[in-house]
């Protein structure tokens, strides 16, 4: 038998983690999503199995982050993610207005009421085969400008109008015109992923603007900075430093700060392509389509955070530069410091060297005198004995004599200093 890694199975039914169930037609659902951190995941897996609990259902898994179900008159189906909570309730029977007593009516209010983390998404989907006029769908999104397309190959139809109506969800009409339940399902499941998507990749977008002036202003005084290192002028390169480090902290903080949001972002931003892509959407003449209205209003947004984030990045690197190169320019200093420090000491060194000869010449001068001096007196003392001597010509003749033994022998012990050094 093979060794099975131990985590295969898991990962190969993640491909399954997040089933969509049929839908058919008419079906009524009310998708609900909540930006809730890991931090809370306790406390809404918590919530959840209160639900379970009221509506008698079988928990989800310690594990399980989907969860569909059936309870008294629409199903529930649970979505957990790294950011937020999904919740869809469907149900399906025959009505007359699609977006009159949503089927969120159903779910206990004291429930909803008391769901952890905060409200994204809001949104009614409903699926229905009425053939409805162009301006019975408009009354139904209260005559606002309307998306639309037709997608799936011709199947269904799908309007919108991108707006919050007055019980604070967006709605979705989708036009069946032939769909397959499972087809249906995966429709539905799209939709409500693209505006779940599309609200956590907008969470950058705020951030980016109370980050734009930040920006500017670490730009501009950078730009100063090095304005001011480039100049013929003496500038205190410590206070220097002392700026550049400054805005080097600056600048990492925003990064550290804004990175996670971005990197999200852009992740989320993807998703909703890749959804809307699997539309196939074919226009329905004089109407947006959706992907048109996504790239319109959704892309900018998306491209002001990237362009945020690429400016963080080059301003990062520029400071780096900029510090690279003033420490380039301190230690060209110190080094002209030190080359003239040491030209200092060689002079100051020569100058010893010259003071320590004329030092030496008189020492042997001075020493020749007092040694000649004391040759003197024993010649005087040797002629006072009766030795037929002449003092004063022996004194001159011992001068030169005694001069070049005293020279030889300092001549010596230098030699013997020098040795001994080396």
């Amino acid at each position: 038998m093979f060794v099975e890694h131990p985590q295969r199975v898991a990962l190969h039914n993640e491909i399954h983690a997040r089933p969509f169930g049929g839908v058919s037609s008419p079906t009524r659902c009310s998708c609900i999503a909540f930006h809730a951190g890991e931090e809370l995941d306790e406390d809404v897996r918590d919530h959840f199995m209160t639900f379970c609990k009221r509506f008698s259902l079988t928990p989800p898994a310690p594990d399980q982050k989907y969860y569909e179900a059936a309870c008294d008159g629409f199903s529930v189906i649970w979505e957990r993610h790294a950011e937020f909570t999904v919740y869809v309730f469907k149900r399906m029977e025959p009505f007359d207005n699609p977006f009159e007593d949503p089927v969120i009516n159903l779910v206990p209010q004291d429930w909803l009421s008391e769901t952890p983390g905060q409200l994204m998404v809001g949104l009614h989907i409903v699926v229905e085969k009425t053939d409805r006029t162009e301006e019975e769908i408009s009354r139904l999104f209260d005559h606002n400008g309307l998306t639309g397309s037709r997608v799936l190959g011709g199947t269904a139809q799908i309007w919108t109008d991108f707006r919050l109506h007055g019980d604070g969800f967006g709605r979705m009409l989708v036009k069946d015109l032939g769909m397959e339940q499972l087809q249906a399902g995966r429709l539905v499941q799209r939709l409500k992923e693209i505006e779940v998507y599309r609200m956590m990749a907008l969470l950058a977008f705020p951030m980016a603007h109370c980050a734009t002036p930040k920006v500017s202003e670490i730009d501009t005084r950078l730009s100063e900075i090095t304005a001011e290192m480039a100049s013929k002028t003496q500038t205190n390169d410590e206070e220097t430093l002392s700026k550049l480090t400054d805005l080097a902290a600056q600048t990492e903080e925003m990064a550290a700060s804004l990175n996670y949001r971005f990197s999200a972002a852009r992740a989320y931003y993807r998703i909703v392509q890749a959804r809307l892509n699997e539309l196939r959407e074919e226009r329905i003449e004089g109407v947006q389509t959706i992907t048109e209205f996504m790239e319109r209003r959704l892309a900018p947004a998306m491209r002001t955070c990237q362009n945020i984030g690429d400016r963080l990045e080059v301003l990062s690197k520029r400071v780096a530069r900029a510090n690279n190169l003033l420490r380039t320019r301190v230690d060209i200093l110190l080094e002209a410091q030190n080359r003239d420090l040491l030209a200092s000491m060689d002079r100051r060194v020569k100058l010893q060297l010259r003071l320590q000869q004329t030092v030496e010449g008189l020492s042997v001068a001075a020493i020749t005198y007092y040694a000649v001096g004391l040759l003197g007196y024993l010649f005087k003392a040797i002629k006072d004995t009766g030795v037929p001597i002449n003092d004063r010509v022996a004194t001159g003749i011992a001068v030169p004599v005694v001069l070049a033994m005293i020279w030889f022998a300092t001549h010596r012990v230098k030699k013997a200093l020098h040795q001994a050094d080396s």
